[in-house]
């Protein structure tokens, strides 16, 4: 039975550090998302991309820049994923800054309360994403979701879904961690978020990573993967303002997302933080497009 997708755009950069990623969802567009999720047996509506305030660009206001922009935004991520989930359908949301992921993953938690079903949430990304205003040096929003969505945060971030916190720190698991500030640090370790960092991949190996990080997943649980560009290597994904060397090969990449599809329990996707203005003729948009086509079953697998 083909699956029903939705595209949703969110050009914003109003939670990052560098402008430019809120060209990122025309970018996949042009990478050719939609045919290829056609391909692959999916039924694909393309919901156009969602309006919200522009980026003023201003210094931030007592630890957040932006803060009633990036809460505009998140309101309206909220909304649009929210109403794809309860029509049956899975939403993929176009970024755009990965402050997004608050709407994103709150509206997905509201959904997973709604249906009693249990949310597992993989965030594949360089960055842990758990500052607070007291701890961020720059007071970009984009290093502050997954706080935000566990309860850390301002109340115009936090109270977005209704239920404070959104999700428990025990629902993520963190994939290719490899830049943490040092109070962030320590918060992580307080907080007992699950991170396999790069130092564990390398010991381990991504085989070993992906089958802790999606153990205890049934058929009641949803999965939603929030797919950082960033989490990818610079040498194979120039075109994000953040890079980290040392990040996941694309082959380890690819098995990641392989092994994703082949639990069977992903049914909600960020793709964030694609900036067309720092990439290389596109190549990132086309990385991340061949990879979101193993996470819906292309597969290298040639062996029955």
């Amino acid at each position: 039975m083909p699956t029903p997708v939705s595209l949703i755009g969110a050009p914003t950069d109003v939670g990052a550090g560098a402008r430019g990623v809120s060209m990122g969802p025309e970018a996949l567009r042009v990478a050719g998302l939609q045919p290829m999720l056609e391909g692959l047996d999916c039924t694909v509506l393309d919901r156009g991309n969602l309006a919200g305030p522009p980026n003023p660009w201003q210094p931030p206001v007592e630890g957040y820049r932006h803060l009633s922009e990036v809460a505009a935004w998140n309101t309206a991520v909220h909304e649009a994923v929210y109403t794809e989930l309860q029509q049956g359908r899975l939403p993929i949301l176009l970024g755009g800054d990965h402050c997004l992921g608050i709407g994103s993953i709150s509206a997905v938690a509201r959904h997973c309360r709604e249906r009693g079903k249990k949310l597992r949430v993989l965030w594949l990304d360089a960055h842990a994403d758990f500052n607070t205003s007291l701890m961020t040096p720059s007071g970009n929003i984009h290093g502050m979701p997954v706080a935000c969505l566990c309860g850390h945060g301002p109340e115009p971030l936090v109270g977005i879904g209704g239920h404070v916190p959104a999700i428990l720190p025990g629902m993520v698991r963190q994939i290719g961690i490899r830049s943490v500030d040092e109070g962030e640090k320590r918060f992580v370790h307080e907080m007992g978020l699950e991170v396999f960092d790069m130092r564990y991949i390398d010991e381990m190996g991504m085989r070993h990573t992906m089958e802790l990080a999606l153990a205890m997943l049934d058929s009641n649980t949803h999965l939603h993967v929030s797919f950082d560009v960033d989490f990818l290597d610079p040498d194979v994904a120039p075109g994000v303002g953040t890079t980290v060397r040392g990040g996941p090969t694309y082959r380890e990449a690819q098995l990641c997302m392989e092994m994703i599809a082949d639990c069977g329990r992903m049914a909600s996707l960020d793709v964030m933080e694609l900036n067309p203005a720092l990439d290389v003729r596109n190549q990132t948009a086309e990385i991340a497009v061949d990879l979101i086509a193993s996470l819906f079953g292309k597969s290298t697998l040639m062996r029955r």
